[in-house]
């Protein structure tokens, strides 16, 4: 099969084409032909040497978490999932081979049918991002008579944070450059900050619950987010290596925080799935790249400003999947 892999780790030019055999499905593993790959922050650190690659097992690599694509080969003859059959997912790269390649090897806990009202290209840039989005507000327990702010909302995380978060009935702010201002908007976002004419700290106070995409990676963000929640307020973290001192901070301000890490588990995206269908949910894609530019996705991503998802184009679509 056809994959994008890297030898070593380094720069985007590390991904390169390459022929590899087919991945072997066990136990209750999948066999899903990929037709699109979505591109996520946490697979160019990677690819940089950051974040997971030290459990990278061996060279050469295929990096990626999410796939949209048809299954080709079921666990067993009953199995919900049967070849032909429409899906996503999310898998386990880089500790197994990942979905920048045509065939990924998947287990049946991390994948659901695909939304009907969605294109591959669409799906694949859904799983990761909005499972990350769903885990953080739900354990801050957005909901009705709740104040939540989201930074960076309209990244890939941050734009369904934004709407998981409306649509639980949290009142949400969401900060973003000026030209996202009207995209959040739209999004669902009670109110948005333009961070480039206005300091969130500046004028917010008592929000009850941060959905911190940020850290302290720009202009200390994180600390200042500290300052205005409520007393006991709380403050989910998803990038936990950008801010060590994190805890600490919050208690000396009054505070909680915890990081937060994304499972794969089909169940939650059958939620999604069933929000995507029935149009309360959308997933923004910002850019579309073949395979064989896997480079340039990753400069794109590690570029920031992207507003939603950026995604690999693997395979043809076989329009006649169910």
């Amino acid at each position: 099969m056809r994959a994008l892999v890297i030898d070593s780790t380094g720069g985007p030019d590390e991904l390169h084409l390459a022929e590899l055999p087919l991945p072997a499905a066990v136990s209750d593993e999948l066999l899903i032909r990929v037709v699109a790959a979505g591109v996520n922050p946490i697979d160019a650190k990677t690819r940089a040497g950051t974040g997971p690659a030290a459990v990278i097992p061996a060279y050469p690599a295929v990096l990626g978490n999410d796939f949209s694509g048809v299954v080709v080969r079921s666990p067993y003859e009953s199995f919900g999932l049967q070849p032909g059959d429409a899906v996503y997912g999310m898998a386990r790269a880089p500790r197994i081979a990942g979905t920048y390649a045509e065939y990924v090897a998947v287990s049946a806990m991390s994948v659901s049918r695909k939304p009907a009202a969605v294109s591959h290209i669409e799906a694949a840039g859904i799983p990761l991002a909005a499972m990350t989005a769903w885990g953080m507000v739900t354990l801050a327990q957005a909901g009705p008579g709740q104040r939540m702010l989201v930074h960076a909302g309209s990244g890939g995380v941050g734009h369904f944070a934004v709407q998981f978060a409306r649509h639980l009935g949290a009142h949400v702010i969401a900060t973003g450059s000026t030209a996202s201002v009207g995209f959040l908007t739209r999004l669902g976002a009670h109110e948005v900050i333009d961070y480039s004419t206005t300091r969130f700290d500046d004028t917010l106070r008592d929000i009850d619950s941060v959905i911190d995409l940020i850290g302290n990676v720009h202009d200390n963000t994180g600390t200042r987010s500290l300052t205005v929640l409520r007393p006991d307020g709380l403050l989910v973290n998803a990038p936990t290596g950008s801010w060590p001192t994190m805890l600490a901070e919050a208690t000396a301000a009054g505070v909680r925080a915890t990081g937060y890490k994304v499972s794969a588990d089909a169940r939650v995206l059958d939620t999604i799935t069933a929000l995507i269908d029935n149009g309360t949910v959308r997933v923004n894609i910002d850019q579309v790249f073949d395979l064989a530019d896997g480079a340039a996705a990753h400069r794109a991503i590690e570029g920031g400003h992207t507003r939603g998802k950026i995604v690999l184009r693997v395979t043809e679509a076989d329009e006649s999947a169910a």
